[in-house]
């Protein structure tokens, strides 16, 4: 794996670490956030998405990112354009 580091949440201390990366080998984006809490996991999995199935599907999860990593968010679209990734 490719992992290029993008960023870290700056504000949530050394306890905690919602992370930015993007995997240049499988050209995906990488999060780590906090884990969904129970109603906001049942509220995504009820959300109804013309062609899908209702549910969260094993081997996928709600995470939560807090909206002020939204420039590194950015920062790492604009890795994978500029490096052809897509």
């Amino acid at each position: 794996m490719a992992l290029l580091f993008i960023g870290i949440d700056q504000n949530t201390g050394d306890k905690q670490s919602p992370t930015v990366w993007v995997d240049q080998e499988k050209k995906e984006f990488v999060f780590q956030g906090w884990e969904a809490g129970p109603d906001l996991e049942a509220e995504c999995a009820a959300f109804e998405v013309p062609g899908h199935a209702r549910g969260i599907p094993e081997g996928e999860a709600v995470i939560r990112i807090p909206a002020r990593m939204v420039h590194m968010i950015r920062e790492a679209c604009n890795v994978v354009e500029r490096s052809g990734l897509r």
